[in-house]
C-alpha cells in the first residue's frame, strides 16, 4: 500500500511511519504550511500535484494518513476520490465538529469510547473506535540498550514521577473569565471541588448536577469566536472548560500531597507554577529521553486530563512500554484492557493514590513484577504493528 503522510512534527509521527514501513507499506510524506483548516489555493495545488498521480493508469497513493483530523485535507481527498484516515490523539479535538466529518472518504479513528459513541449520536459515521499505540520495537531496542548501560540493572533516579502538563496557563480558560453571576460561580465552584475527589466519574454529564440550564448560563459570560462552517457544541465547549479546571487543581493537589510524603519530581513545559518540595525538571523529550525517565522512576503517576473520559491516556500506554510502573486514576477502558494490581495499579481517589504510592515504593518485588507484566501487555495489545493492520485495512 501506498500511503501520502502529513507529517505536522507530531511527537509519534516517527514511531508510526516505522511500523506502517515494516508493514510493508510505502510511506511518503508531505510537509505543508497550513494556515488553518481552510482550503486554500495553495494547499490544494500542492496536495493535488501527490493525489492527481497515477501510475500505469491507476491512482498512485492508497490514501492519505494523518494523526488528528483535517477538515482541509478531507475536503481536497474528498475532491480527489482519495480516501483520508486521520487517528485522533487530542482529546478535545474541535475540528471534529466540522461538517466534513461525514464525507465519505473519511476514516476518522478516536480513542475513547465516550467520544465515540457521542460523535455516533451525532449522526457521524464515519468515526471509528481504536485505541492508541507504541512503537513497541523501538521501546524495546531502548530497553536493551539502557538494561546494557546498567548491566542489567534497573537504577532508579526518582521516586515518585510525574510527566504532563499543569495547565496553569494561558490554557486555563475557566480561570480568565472576567465575570459570573456570584451564585452560579459559586455552585461551579462547588461542582469542580467534588469533581476532584471522584476518579471514572464524570460529573459535567450527569444532569442531576450540571443541566443544560446551567451551561446555557455560562454561555451568557463565556463568548467564542464562532465559525459558520462548523458545527461545533458550545455546550460541550463549557464542559471541557470546567473538566480542564479540575485537571488544573487535581494535579497540583495530588503533587503537593506528593511532595509532602516522597521524593517527587515534575516534568513540565516551561512557565509552570513551583510546587512546594515537587522539583521541576522541565520537558522531556518524547522518543529518548522520555522513556528513560519511566524507566528510572519507581513510581509514575496518570493523572488523567478529564475531558478524556474513558479512554486509555497514551502516557499510560508510554509508561508502560517503556517497563515503568504506573499509578493511575481510574477510567473505564483502563479496567477493559489491563488487570488491576497485575498490570498496573489503579486509584479510585486521590487519598487511594497516596496511599498506594507508599505501600508500592516499599514493596520493590510486587512493583517490578507488575511493570514487566504491564510491559508485555502493552506490547502485544497497543503496538502500532496490531492496530495500523486494522485501520488501515
Amino acid at each position: 500500500m501506498r500511503i501520502l503522510y502529513y507529517d505536522w512534527d507530531e511527537f509519534n509521527g516517527e514511531d508510526c511511519r516505522d511500523a506502517m514501513r515494516r508493514l510493508g507499506h510505502q510511506v511518503d510524506v508531505v510537509k505543508l504550511d497550513l494556515k488553518g483548516y481552510d482550503v486554500t489555493p495553495f494547499m490544494e495545488a500542492s496536495l493535488k500535484t501527490f493525489l492527481d498521480k497515477k501510475e500505469n493508469g491507476r491512482r498512485y497513493y492508497d490514501l492519505m494518513f494523518s494523526f488528528d483530523y483535517y477538515p482541509n485535507f478531507s475536503e481536497v481527498c474528498n475532491k480527489y476520490s482519495v480516501p483520508y484516515i486521520s487517528w485522533v490523539f487530542d482529546c478535545p479535538h474541535y475540528t471534529l465538529d466540522s461538517s466534513t466529518t461525514n464525507n465519505s472518504n473519511n476514516r476518522i479513528f478516536v480513542f475513547d469510547k465516550m467520544l465515540h459513541e457521542y460523535m455516533r449520536e451525532k449522526g457521524i459515521n464515519t468515526i471509528n473506535y481504536s485505541p492508541l499505540g507504541v512503537n513497541e520495537k523501538r521501546l524495546s531496542d531502548l530497553c536493551n540498550k539502557i538494561d546494557a548501560e546498567n548491566n542489567g540493572q534497573i537504577i532508579y533516579k526518582h521516586d515518585v514521577c510525574f510527566l504532563g502538563s499543569l495547565y496553569d496557563n494561558e490554557y486555563n480558560f475557566y480561570d480568565q473569565v472576567r465575570y459570573l453571576p456570584p451564585d452560579l460561580k459559586e455552585y461551579i465552584d462547588i461542582v469542580i471541588k467534588m469533581q476532584e475527589k471522584v476518579f471514572g466519574q464524570d460529573l459535567f454529564t450527569d444532569e442531576k448536577v450540571i443541566t443544560d440550564a446551567h451551561i446555557d448560563n455560562l454561555l451568557k459570560y463565556i463568548s467564542f469566536e464562532k465559525d459558520p462552517k462548523d458545527q461545533m457544541d458550545y455546550r460541550r465547549v463549557i464542559r471541557d472548560i470546567l473538566r480542564k479546571k479540575v485537571t488544573v487543581n487535581e494535579r497540583r493537589n495530588i503533587l503537593t500531597q506528593m511532595g509532602r510524603y516522597f521524593n517527587t519530581v515534575l516534568y513540565t513545559m516551561p512557565g509552570s507554577k513551583p510546587i512546594d518540595n515537587v522539583q521541576n525538571l522541565g520537558q522531556a523529550e518524547y522518543l529518548e529521553q522520555m522513556p528513560r525517565v519511566f524507566r528510572s522512576s519507581k513510581v509514575n503517576l496518570n493523572i488523567t486530563l478529564r475531558s478524556i473520559l474513558s479512554g486509555v491516556p497514551l502516557r499510560v500506554l508510554d509508561i508502560m512500554a517503556a517497563g515503568g510502573f504506573v499509578i493511575t486514576d481510574y477510567h473505564k477502558e483502563i479496567t477493559e484492557y489491563f488487570e488491576d494490581g497485575k498490570d498496573l495499579v489503579i486509584a479510585y481517589t486521590p487519598e487511594d493514590m497516596i496511599e498506594k504510592t507508599a505501600y508500592y515504593l516499599e514493596h520493590d518485588k510486587e512493583r517490578m513484577d507488575i511493570a514487566q507484566k504491564g510491559r508485555e501487555k502493552v506490547y502485544e495489545k497497543f503496538s502500532y504493528m496490531k492496530l495500523l493492520s486494522g485501520i488501515l485495512g
